[in-house]
């Protein structure tokens, strides 16, 4: 079973703040994401939505595309309008070669809003989350039909945040939706990524190694701050330069045969964060992690 090493445009340019590398075009995020030595990327609010041009404007660079986040809302809309909705973005991954969709569902998210505390995000009364559940498994049943499987994204500011809320999620829902483990935004949480792979590694799809820096985390959640600020303030960086044991975690998804993306999300300011610097220095600390857990890093 073989890994690879992708990276997320957040490194450049950020889609919840687009002021965030605003300037910064695309044919520089790809470019210098090859030559930090990635093999794909994730998609961004830059990247074309007509398959054709996504396709060729990746080739002409050499890489593949991982996936894309789709902002699901099935907390206020029906399965079918669900899955007429999430049609076009399924058809561009679908085309392109992606066989995983990062999902997260957004409704009365609070990730985006700088002035809102994080504490403020939405959260779901027991005995929603069966329903909600069902309602997922439909969705990834159709999605999985179509030869891409949806990889939930637990996301500070949302319905799915908190380890128990991952428990929750895996309990009420089918096989057909899968977790995608983020490492930092569970570690913000409060949660513990080790535990939770190790509960769940037969349903981790994909990987985001998103790393946390301790002292401002514990800076963010004394002043409540919201996620954009922490984000501004340098509470995340790319693997091996924060606080995230990554080794374990690893080992753990090798002992499950984990095949697929791991993917950098470094969600930094990148005026502050040299973006090249930090894309070369993910990637450098990712494929010394994954060799010495024994991956095999294609």
């Amino acid at each position: 079973m073989t890994v690879r090493i992708g990276i997320n445009p957040l490194t450049w340019t950020n889609d919840d703040l687009p002021s965030l590398g605003a300037n910064t075009p695309l044919e520089q995020c790809l470019s210098e994401g090859r030559q930090a030595g990635y093999a794909g990327f994730e998609l961004g609010n830059k990247f074309p939505r007509q398959s054709d041009a996504l396709n060729a404007v990746l080739t002409k660079h050499n890489l593949a595309l991982v996936s894309g986040w789709f902002s699901g809302q099935l907390l206020s809309r029906s399965v079918e309008d669900e899955i007429a909705a999430i049609e076009e973005h399924l058809q561009l991954l679908k085309k392109g070669g992606a066989t995983v969709m990062v999902y997260c569902e957004i409704t009365g998210c609070v990730h985006g809003e700088q002035k809102i505390p994080v504490s403020k995000r939405p959260t779901l009364e027991q005995t929603a989350w069966q329903g909600f559940g069902q309602k997922l498994t439909q969705v990834a049943d159709y999605c999985l039909s179509q030869g891409v499987q949806l990889a939930y994204h637990h996301h500070m500011g949302t319905v799915v945040e908190t380890e128990q809320e991952i428990d929750w999620l895996m309990q009420y829902s089918g096989p057909s939706l899968g977790l995608l483990l983020d490492t930092g935004h569970l570690t913000y949480a409060g949660g513990d990524p080790l535990a939770v792979a190790h509960r769940y590694a037969g349903r981790i799809i994909h990987v985001h190694a998103k790393d946390i820096r301790s002292h401002i985390l514990k800076d963010a959640k004394n002043r409540d701050l919201s996620f954009l600020d922490a984000v501004l303030n340098g509470v995340f960086t790319v693997p091996g330069d924060g606080d995230v044991d990554y080794l374990p975690i690893f080992e753990r998804l090798r002992q499950q045969n984990y095949a697929g993306w791991i993917v950098v999300e470094a969600e930094q300011d990148p005026a502050v964060a040299h973006p090249l610097t930090y894309a070369k220095l993910g990637f450098k600390n990712l494929q010394r992690l994954v060799t010495q857990a024994g991956l095999e890093l294609v």
